[in-house]
């Protein structure tokens, strides 16, 4: 919480903090110590989410480096040097929080109101122990190892920023060392929803780092003259005397785009459709084919090229299949995946691999993998050439579990603020956020506490009279949690789903 370049996202944080020391510092009742209970649960599945999206981009960087692997393959490098500093600072502090809740039941904060445990492990007199000193020491080496990864950067400065472990001045005029003015004689519900709200700040620039290394990569593309001309044949490979089909396209399709001139292979094209060059010529003899042109265009008041430089097989057969996943480069159990598997140059062909079936458009199929064992499964594909020859190749793709639904009510998930009347007749639902697949979940049952008051378990996916007669006791700014949610997947009850993140609900009324 020390100065600095701090983002505002950062000074939101800092501030509740501060508001709520201040609290503190007037009296440590109930309703205190539970509000940090309710953030320290926010921040706990902001968490969550930030790692599962950390997960879904860190995959999207290497199915990119598999495609891209000049380009991409340094910005995979980095990411994961990002995730490895990230996850030691991460787990480091889950296990300082572990050390000392060790006797404390994380899940009842309104008895989290004494100070000596923390107060004993980390400081002795005026200085702080010696594991109080590995705490800073690990911070230092995490922002150390960041601003060697990420170098002269905003991303680095925020992370500086953010982790900054100056002295600071209180409200006193005095100087406070950090490790002091952040834990020293706070209740543990404070300190452990400060090591939370750490992790979240570690998550978060983790997150921000995967989107910058992509966008930066983007922005550096945007200008034309760093674009790079593009060859797309109609298809792979083509047979001996047959025209070669194709188009010339620039990495950003624009279907305005106009050439000054395009020159191919020493002929000028003047066939141009939406911004493609079109070409169609005699593809040639069996063998490696070279494609070499210009671009010509201009940009302000100055005439520009790009170079066009690519190759073509002419070969006599086809010899590979072509096996691709319409959704990402894994399938998922518990949701029918659509497939498209063809060879070129064949059009008929045959396609096995556990929970598969043809949809009976060409190359169309559908891959169940609920009660497939394994993290893998391989699908093999033949088909037969004209004159009768057999081909057939293989392709291998990952199983991946739906992931965690998170819990909602009347459609809002985390925390949300209604009317108790409204609660009552509002719907608990399930949902899966940015998953590929449009799954509906039923609600089954969930669980409801309302704070001074037993848990109410209930069937179905509304409030019976037992839960509506415990909400008309809970006072105006109570928090209802709703959890244990059980969903199952509309038409699929059989695969078991992930267990669903908990909705609270602050009444305001």
């Amino acid at each position: 919480m020390a100065g600095g370049k701090t983002s505002a996202r950062q000074k939101m944080i800092n501030l509740m903090y501060l508001v709520f020391i201040a609290m503190i510092a007037m009296t440590v009742d109930t309703e205190v110590l539970n509000a940090f209970g309710i953030f320290d649960k926010k921040f706990q599945a902001s968490n969550e989410r930030l790692e599962d999206g950390n997960e879904i981009s860190l995959e999207g960087l290497e199915q990119k480096a598999v495609e891209q692997s000049e380009k991409y393959t340094p910005l995979l490098e980095q990411a994961k040097q990002v995730k490895e500093v990230s996850d030691e600072l991460f787990n480091y502090i889950g296990e300082v929080r572990a050390t000392v809740t060790a006797d404390v039941d994380q899940s009842r904060y309104a008895q989290m109101n004494r100070s000596d445990v923390l107060d004993e492990y980390w400081f002795t007199g005026d200085r702080p122990t010696k594991e109080g000193q590995e705490f800073l020491s690990k911070i230092e080496e995490y922002k150390t190892k960041m601003a060697a990864i990420l170098g002269d950067s905003e991303l680095n400065q925020s992370v500086q920023s953010n982790f900054d472990l100056s002295p600071v001045k209180t409200n006193e005029g005095a100087t406070q060392d950090w490790l002091n003015y952040n834990f020293e004689g706070y209740p543990m519900a404070a300190s452990i929803t400060r090591f939370t709200q750490m992790q979240n700040d570690i998550r978060a620039a983790q997150s921000a780092v995967f989107s910058g290394l992509l966008q930066g990569q983007l922005e550096s593309e945007v200008s034309l003259s760093n674009y790079q001309a593009i060859v797309v044949p109609e298809k792979t490979a083509f047979f001996n005397g047959e025209n070669f089909k194709g188009k010339v396209v620039l990495g950003r399709f624009d279907s305005s785009l106009t050439f000054d001139e395009v020159v191919i292979n020493g002929k000028k094209v003047d066939k141009l459709e939406a911004g493609q060059v079109v070409l169609d010529f005699p593809a040639g003899s069996v063998g490696e084919k070279e494609i070499l042109g210009e671009l010509k265009y201009t940009e302000g008041e100055e005439q520009k090229s790009i170079p066009i430089k690519s190759s073509y097989a002419v070969i006599p057969k086809p010899n590979s299949a072509v096996i691709s996943a319409d959704k990402m480069n894994v399938v998922y159990r518990g949701v029918d995946n659509p497939m498209t598997i063809s060879i070129p140059g064949v059009g008929n062909v045959s396609a096995n691999a556990p929970g598969l079936k043809a949809t009976g458009g060409a190359g169309n199929y559908l891959m169940n993998v609920t009660s497939v064992k394994g993290r893998e499964v391989t699908i093999k594909v033949s088909g037969k050439l004209p004159g009768g020859e057999t081909v057939s190749d293989n392709k291998t793709f990952r199983i991946k579990d739906i992931p965690r639904p998170v819990g909602a009510v009347r459609g809002e998930m985390d925390i949300v603020k209604m009317q108790r009347n409204g609660l009552e007749i509002s719907t608990i639902s399930a949902a899966l956020p940015d998953f590929d697949f449009d799954l509906k979940l039923n609600v089954t049952g969930f669980k409801m506490k309302v704070d001074g008051q037993a848990t109410v378990e209930v069937n179905g996916n509304r409030l019976d009279s037992r839960a509506k007669s415990v909400l008309q006791r809970a006072k105006r700014g109570s928090t209802v949690q709703i959890f244990d949610i059980e969903a199952k997947i509309a038409g699929n009850s059989g695969y078991k789903l992930k267990k669903v993140s908990p909705v609270f609900v602050e009444l305001t009324n």
